[in-house]
């Protein structure tokens, strides 16, 4: 097999594979690695690097023509996609449950298409799980992010002139971005709260030196593979009341809470925004899907009544060298599982594969996504 990896857009520093792993996917039995000239610069990765490794460098329309299975993390352009071949494999993080659009052009083209974000919450896909890499960098970056935008300290000082007392930080959503963000905050010095719908999170907020914010009262299911489900609306009274309480006094809000293949639920409202203190900072990484915050704006940044709210749901491509590393190493174990010996085995009967196979020979594959597009 032929791999290629294409330059990412403007916006997003990261690469998908990175010059170990080229070495890596060719002692794995691949035939050739070729990737797109620059690919790897703005992560820190040069031509030269992935030449040491016995790559390929050379243009992205080469990449196109040759490649059997071509690695972007972001969905291809539509002039890339009107460059593909009937019967070539593309592979990235294509987010098809809420980007509905996605799958068109891919069908059209009669590709096969891996998206690593549909991987089935299993013990043996979570080498290859791209949201739990990406979430920890994006939980990491958020809690940087704030610091740096919130008018005051986050530690406590004591100095000759006065104790500084410190932040206060709510993080809603104990996932894996909710917990790297705790962990972050208490290592800078704040006074740290989460709050998360699902009771297997506080044992783990705990363990991080954080306190929980209870609301009795969550739904949870077994079959949503340990993310949250939606709530009553009688659970939904009671968590705003508390989300304002908690977020009314904060100094700095992280908002993670998402629902896979739905809008993100808000859990912050206009009122509480417009009850913190001013210099107060809120960062919505679910701002992609709605957002937590209902004043978010995605992708941008703005001022309401002195808060400062940043809708990012971009904050790992702000890491590009360890995000990319992290993002390759998911590819190379998704890849021991798709092409063992370097040749790609189309078994659908695997699990990990049926699940992110998002389109192939014009049909939808994955069954969360078909069902998703049957309902709607």
């Amino acid at each position: 097999m032929i791999l290629g990896i294409l330059k990412e857009d403007s916006a997003d520093n990261r690469v998908a594979v990175i010059p170990e792993t080229a070495a890596a996917l060719l002692k794995l039995g691949v035939k050739e690695v070729h990737i797109e000239a620059g690919a790897g610069e703005r992560a820190g990765y040069r031509d030269a690097d992935y030449t040491a490794q016995g790559a390929q460098v050379t243009s992205e329309s080469e990449v196109l023509s040759k490649a059997e299975l071509i690695v972007k993390i972001n969905p291809p352009t539509s002039s890339q996609t009107s460059q593909l071949k009937a019967g070539q494999m593309i592979l990235g993080q294509y987010n098809p449950l809420t980007n509905r659009d996605v799958t068109t052009p891919l069908l059209a083209s009669n590709v096969t298409a891996f998206s690593l974000d549909m991987l089935p919450r299993t013990t043996r896909a979570q080498a290859s799980d791209v949201l739990s890499s990406m979430a920890t960098v994006a939980g990491y970056k958020a809690v940087l992010l704030a610091a740096n935008e919130f008018v005051g300290f986050f530690p406590m000082f004591m100095t000759a002139a006065g104790t500084i007392k410190p932040a206060k930080v709510l993080i809603l959503g104990a996932g894996v971005a909710g917990l790297q963000a705790i962990a972050t905050a208490k290592r800078l010095g704040a006074v740290v709260e989460a709050f998360d719908v699902r009771t297997a999170a506080k044992e783990e907020v705990l363990s991080l030196g954080a306190k929980f914010v209870d609301v009795e009262g969550a739904q949870e299911s077994a079959a949503a593979g340990g993310y949250a489900i939606e709530q009553s609306d009688e659970f939904k009274q009671r968590q705003a009341e508390a989300v304002h309480k908690h977020g009314s006094m904060a100094d700095v809000v992280i908002c993670t809470a998402q629902i896979p293949g739905r809008q993100a639920p808000v859990l912050l409202r206009k009122a509480t925004v417009e009850a913190m203190k001013p210099g107060s900072v809120v960062i919505d990484l679910a701002a992609s899907s709605g957002g937590n915050c209902e004043v978010t704006e995605n992708g941008k940044t703005i001022v309401h009544n002195g808060v400062k709210i940043i809708g990012n749901s971009s904050l790992p491509a702000s890491v590009p060298r360890d995000a990319s590393a992290m993002f390759s190493k998911n590819v190379l174990n998704f890849l021991k599982i798709l092409s063992p010996k370097g040749e790609v085995v189309l078994n659908f009967e695997d699990d990990i594969v049926q699940g992110t196979c998002i389109t192939h020979q014009g049909e939808v594959i994955s069954p969360r996504l078909k069902t998703l597009m049957a309902t709607s």
